[in-house]
């Protein structure tokens, strides 16, 4: 009677583990790849002098460029550097935009008769030059 009465605790205890046995947590990625995916990242070194209005970027010029992408856009992403990864070295980037597309050639066709926007608006959020790296996601 005793190990029955443990074994009946004991699945009352793991029968709410086992409801959300293979189910993702709430706000996890797993799953989500983005593999074969082009990725756009427009880098803007850290020199001295150089300034950086991460906030005007986050609220009006990536979505200003993200709206110009459409379908093709999966995703962006906008990091604000904070350091470098060698102790005591200069920061090597102050932020790091990035555009998640599906097919390079489009993402060229839309940003092509809006490139003269995106450059006007560089002045509202920063001095520094963008350095820009396009590459294939592979895993």
């Amino acid at each position: 009677m005793i190990i029955k009465t443990k074994l009946i605790a004991l699945l009352l205890l793991l029968i709410p583990c086992l409801s959300t046995f293979g189910q993702k947590q709430a706000g996890s990625t797993e799953g989500i790849s983005e593999k074969g995916l082009v990725k756009i990242s427009i880098m803007y070194p850290f020199a001295e002098g150089k300034t950086f209005d991460m906030e005007y970027y986050q609220t009006r010029h990536m979505p200003m460029v993200a709206g110009f992408l459409g379908s093709n856009l999966v995703k962006y992403t906008i990091e604000k550097g904070t350091a470098s990864g060698i102790p005591n070295t200069p920061l090597p980037f102050l932020a790091i935009g990035t555009f998640y597309v599906k097919s390079l050639s489009e993402y060229q066709q839309a940003i092509a008769p809006n490139r003269e926007a995106i450059r006007s608006d560089f002045p509202n959020y920063t001095n520094a030059s963008p350095i820009i790296f396009i590459s294939e996601v592979i895993r």
